[in-house]
């Protein structure tokens, strides 16, 4: 028992968060009479390795009293868009399929990712973002793509 606690708490806590999002906003979306409304969160973040890039991800966030103690499982579902916000400028080489953003969404097993790409035939970087468990993910996705182009004062 005492190794099963071990390998959970490890679990629990090896999972990196890369980039920390900031909440833009939020709607509710289903009323709870115990703990919070099951809601649609809005958050931004910045790519840690591309200077000018911003993306804002849509989800959804379990309420009710398991969302409110962080146990519930979110919905797979998210949308994201990616834009440019200054000069574009790379901090180091880009790989593709780096993890830009990686989020639990649930209290063990599942995790929300953003991953980019560089298009260099058409000069564009694309993000994805996508949910997925240590057993099962799901095929539900979104991509947004950003033209690299200067950046007019």
């Amino acid at each position: 028992m005492k190794r099963l606690k071990q390998l959970l708490a490890l679990a629990v806590f090896s999972v990196p968060m890369l980039a920390g999002a900031e909440e833009i906003g939020q709607v509710s979306t289903v009323f709870k009479f115990v703990g919070p409304n099951d809601r649609i969160v809005v958050e931004a973040f910045d790519d840690p390795k591309v200077e000018g890039v911003t993306c804002y991800l849509s989800r959804a966030k379990t309420g009710g009293v398991k969302g409110g103690l962080g146990l519930a499982e979110d919905r797979a579902e998210a949308s994201i868009a990616c834009r440019q916000v200054g000069p574009i400028s790379f901090k180091g080489e880009l790989k593709d399929g780096d993890e830009v953003f990686k989020e639990r969404t649930s209290l063990v097993f599942k995790t929300m990712q953003v991953v980019r790409f560089l298009d260099k035939k058409r000069n564009t970087l694309v993000y994805l973002v996508y949910s997925d468990r240590v057993v099962e993910g799901s095929p539900q996705n979104a991509v947004t793509a950003i033209p690299i182009l200067p950046w007019v004062q």
